[in-house]
């Protein structure tokens, strides 16, 4: 039994949500970078941290002829949900009239957990109801909260996965309150040596303990999305292939997550825009049961390419939209096991990038 009467006014319309965004072939634009994140991407290709440059690279994605084939939700920064296009069109309801789902980033960012060697917990959960609130008005119609875990030689501590779970549920909880489909996102970082064999160990124990989370909460788990790592070894540790990655992952999920998840959609974790989507077709190939549809929650896998063709030259818009395109069709072909390996201008270069903030 739920246990939670508020739940009752959008179960049926989360569910509704959660199914839309999982269609086949589709997946998740992550574009939520916060301000100091995306002046990086900017600087990266020459391109002042102002608004208007913001806006116009976050504008050719949702606009790229196509899109909606491949693409089923974007993931705003809360800016970028009030913004307008360049021909005054809301950029939500330019996503809205293609039938992409807006979402919206609602944490506020990591600090430091008392008590642990380096290791944090999400902020934001105080005022959180009223902005779900907020941001549902607008036309947000899920949410992504990032909790992000490390592991080292005594890490991740039972104290950070638990402080972090219970983050995620909590957060979990307060989103479908507000009719938001909540993405759950328990990030294991790639930083450090380990090996796969460790990363799979880790995978399994935090999203066990979320799990016990989101059931302690009565969060209505068919209204919730999974955006997980996929289990690698660390960036410093020994190399597996792109199989191992897939059957150590799917092992992992198969011994955690419920069935009555929809969906998991992965984050890319600094893998190249190439070994993201052949590691997420892999996984999609494999002859193990998978009860969920899996797919993708990509933002440098996505971007990457794109923001190179586009360097922050209106000439080039319609350049920067086809590099895009051509990593969502990719995507959306891994998404159900049809990736040919198209290559792509970022090709394998590695996007990881040490302590990732968003």
């Amino acid at each position: 039994m739920c246990g939670n009467a508020a739940l009752s006014k959008y179960s049926d319309e989360l569910v509704a949500t959660a199914k839309k965004i999982t269609a086949a072939g589709k997946g998740i634009l992550a574009a939520d970078e916060s301000t100091g994140t995306i002046g990086k991407r900017l600087s990266s290709i020459g391109v002042p941290n102002e608004e208007v440059y913001r806006r116009e690279l976050r504008e050719f994605l949702f606009t790229a002829p196509g899109v909606a084939d491949c693409i089923s939700g974007v993931i705003l920064f809360e800016e970028t949900l009030y913004q307008d296009g360049s021909d005054g069109t809301p950029l939500v309801e330019a996503l809205q009239r293609q039938g992409i789902v807006p979402g919206i980033k609602v944490d506020k960012g990591v600090v430091d957990l008392p008590g642990t060697d380096g290791e944090t917990t999400t902020q934001g959960l105080d005022d959180l109801g009223k902005r779900c609130a907020k941001y549902y008005e607008r036309g947000a119609r899920f949410a992504k909260w990032r909790a992000v875990l490390k592991i080292g030689p005594n890490e991740p501590s039972p104290l950070a996965i638990h402080e972090n779970a219970y983050g995620l549920a909590r957060y979990a909880q307060i989103c479908q309150e507000n009719g938001l489909v909540p993405i759950v996102e328990p990030e294991i970082l790639t930083d450090g040596e380990h090996s796969i064999e460790t990363c799979a160990a880790v995978t399994e124990a935090v999203l066990a303990a979320v799990y016990k989370a989101l059931s302690d909460h009565h969060v209505l788990l068919e209204g919730t999305l999974l955006k997980p790592n996929m289990v690698c070894a660390g960036a410093k540790g020994p190399a597996a292939d792109t199989n191992r990655v897939a059957e150590l992952t799917v092992k992992a999920l198969l011994r955690t997550v419920p069935p009555a998840v929809p969906g998991i959609m992965f984050l890319s974790g600094g893998q190249s825009e190439e070994s993201a989507s052949a590691a997420l077709d892999a996984m999609n190939k494999l002859p193990a049961p998978k009860p969920w549809v899996l797919s993708f929650s990509y933002g440098r896998a996505l971007q990457a390419s794109a923001l190179k063709a586009w360097g922050g030259k209106k000439e080039n818009l319609k350049a920067g939209q086809a590099a895009f395109m051509k990593r969502a069709r990719a995507n959306g072909a891994a998404s159900v096991g049809k990736f040919e390996g198209e290559g792509s201008a970022n090709g394998g270069e590695s996007l990881y990038e040490a302590g990732y903030k968003y």
